[in-house]
This record gives C-alpha cells, sequence and structure tokens, in this order.
C-alpha cells in the first residue's frame, strides 16, 4: 500500500474533523425527523412539579407539534448536570432552579424564559431563641443545606440587616438533617424551604418565619428557568424562538389552570395524582404577557444581577457577567406561541 500523501491526510483530517462539529451539533440544526419533518430538539428537566410541568403541558395540549418541533425529553436529577450536558452537545435546551443561575452568570448557558418564581424558602426561627427578626440571627446557630435557595435567603436576610456570614454561626448540613437539627434544638434558626418547614412545624409548634422569598419581591425574587446553548442561541435563533414560544404558550396555560396543571406533571411523571397536590401553592406563576413588560422594563435583568451579587457574596461567582449577556430578554419577547417563524 502506497502511503497516503501529506495533504491527502490533513483534507482528510480536517473532513473527519466537520463531521464530528456537524454530529456534535446536529440537534440543534434545521434536520427533520422522517416522520413528519419536525426539527429535533434534545430537552432536559427535572422530575419534580416546577422541573417538568411545562414539558408536560407543552406534550398534553400538543403545542410542539403545533410549532413543528420534535422534543427529546431526557431527565435529571439536577441543574448543573444539564449545563454540563449542553456544554458537550448532549443536550439543546434544559431546566434550572434558582440554586444553578449562576452557572449563566458565569456564561455557560443562556436563559430563553422565566419558568416560574420559588416563594418556599424561609429563614425559621426557634420559639424562645430571641429571634424576631433577621438582626437577631447575630451570634446565633442557623443550619442550612449550603448551595441551597435555602443558603441564598439566609445571605439576603444577613445582608438585608448588615450582617456578615461571619456574624453568625452557620452549621452546614444536608436538607433533611436541617429538618432534624432544628426540631430537635440542636439550632437556633435555620434556612430551609416548604414543605420540609410543614414537617417541621409538627414538632416545633410557634417556629417564626424571620425572612421569606416573597419579602424581596419585585426587587428581587428566585425563579427557575429554561437555558440553552449559547452557540445554539448565536447560531440558530430561529429554532430557539420556536422553542421559546411553546414554552409561553405551555406557561400561559398553567397560570390560566393552576390545579390542573399539578395533575397534568403528575401523569407524565407517572406519579399518583396527589402526590403533586399543591404543588403551586409556594410558586408564581406569571403570564407570558406579563414576564414579557417587567422583560422590557429591566425588572427581569435586575432579579438575575441582584442574584448574581447573592452569588458574589457565597464564594461560587468570581465574575458575574450582566444578566444583558446571558438573558435573551428580546427573543423572549419577540418570541409567539408555538411559534412557526
Amino acid at each position: 500500500m502506497k502511503p497516503i500523501p501529506a495533504v491527502r491526510r490533513r483534507t482528510a483530517g480536517l473532513l473527519m474533523a466537520l463531521a464530528l462539529v456537524s454530529t456534535a451539533t446536529a440537534c440543534g440544526d434545521d434536520s427533520a425527523d422522517a416522520a413528519g419533518g419536525a426539527q429535533k430538539v434534545k430537552f432536559g428537566y427535572i422530575a419534580d412539579y416546577s422541573g417538568s410541568v411545562a414539558l408536560a403541558v407543552a406534550q398534553k395540549q400538543g403545542l410542539w407539534k403545533k410549532a413543528g418541533i420534535a422534543p427529546d425529553l431526557r431527565v435529571f436529577t439536577n441543574g448543573p448536570l444539564q449545563v454540563t450536558a449542553l456544554g458537550t452537545g448532549d443536550l439543546d435546551f434544559g431546566y434550572l432552579g434558582p440554586g444553578a443561575l449562576w452557572l449563566p452568570a458565569s456564561g455557560r448557558a443562556s436563559i430563553v424564559s422565566v419558568n416560574m418564581l420559588g416563594l418556599a424558602d424561609r429563614v425559621i426561627a426557634r420559639p424562645g431563641s430571641g429571634i424576631e427578626k433577621p438582626a437577631d440571627l447575630k451570634g446565633k446557630k442557623v443550619a442550612v443545606a449550603e448551595g441551597t435557595s435555602g443558603d441564598m435567603i439566609l445571605d439576603l436576610a444577613l445582608n438585608e440587616a448588615g450582617l456578615k456570614p461571619d456574624d453568625i454561626t452557620k452549621v452546614a448540613m444536608d436538607a433533611s438533617t436541617v429538618v432534624t437539627a432544628f426540631s430537635s434544638g440542636q439550632v437556633d434558626a435555620a434556612a430551609t424551604w416548604y414543605p420540609l418547614i410543614d414537617t417541621m412545624k409538627e414538632k416545633v409548634p410557634g417556629l417564626k418565619e424571620i425572612s421569606r422569598t416573597q419579602d424581596y419581591y419585585p426587587r428581587m425574587t428566585f425563579p427557575n428557568v429554561f437555558v440553552t446553548q449559547p452557540k445554539l442561541a448565536s447560531g440558530n435563533p430561529a429554532l430557539v424562538k420556536k422553542v421559546t414560544g411553546v414554552l409561553k404558550e405551555a406557561g400561559d396555560w398553567i397560570a390560566a389552570h393552576p390545579g390542573e396543571s399539578e395533575t397534568v406533571a403528575a401523569d407524565f411523571l407517572k406519579l399518583p395524582a396527589d402526590r403533586l397536590k399543591g404543588s403551586t401553592t409556594y410558586v408564581k406563576i406569571l403570564p407570558s404577557a406579563e414576564l414579557a413588560k417587567l422583560t422590557q422594563d429591566g425588572t427581569v435583568a435586575g432579579w438575575f444581577d441582584q442574584l448574581a451579587g447573592v452569588f458574589s457574596r457565597m464564594g461560587k461567582l468570581p465574575k458575574a457577567g450582566k444578566a444583558s449577556d446571558y438573558y435573551l430578554g428580546d427573543l423572549y419577547t419577540a418570541a409567539g406561541k408555538a411559534d412557526r417563524s
């Protein structure tokens, strides 16, 4: 066999590299499936109410088909894993809870839509602890699951009171152990969320809510969001706009039918209908028209910028970009419901 000339080797290598790039990005291009010409997208979600309900409604209401999209829905246990999958091209879109929003702020994902706002987080205190307001946390022992939205609400409470993290004794533990520690009196206070707090109320009647998520609204809130690959947002904005249109229409249906949406999500997750009953109690679901208005007046970008400050104080985000760098607000506002454009 004759050796392959160097030029031919380089050409063959270039063609192979191009083929690999094409394969890695095929799901985010305009390729169509054999069944009906729909555009394929790989979409990640989390198997709880907030993390799945929009996709469940889009499926049940036929919104994907209406928009000409064939979704490949993939379940994940958390947001950071989805951002990793976005980076490798294994996902085109995904879902993030508020605790993972430092990842878009670090440039690793682009936010296409706010899903809903979390209202479940609290800083709570035991009766007799002497804690009546955030400033009273000084010198107290506080249990928290680090890196969670509980950690975020604690940061907000301390910051609002002019306190620093070392002004309290912060006891880091997992979320279930927070319940045990607070209930048994091992700590004076805890930063956690509902429905865990319901369990704590049964064991500690008279516990006090010192700081609540909604205390900071509308200046600050804890949104969960849908994200995409930054390169997909810049390389194929038409597809991103179509997907965003589906999410807008699904969100409007959820806002109009909150109770029924719990049943739709349970069916999607193959859970008993009563398992997700009450899931809408501690979320705020905004119709797309209101979200568009809040996007245009800068409120939504302000939420992300405020959260970037929280993550910076928590040491998770050394340098945060502006929300305008990673929130695709103009695209969200322009996207029509189940957009075909």
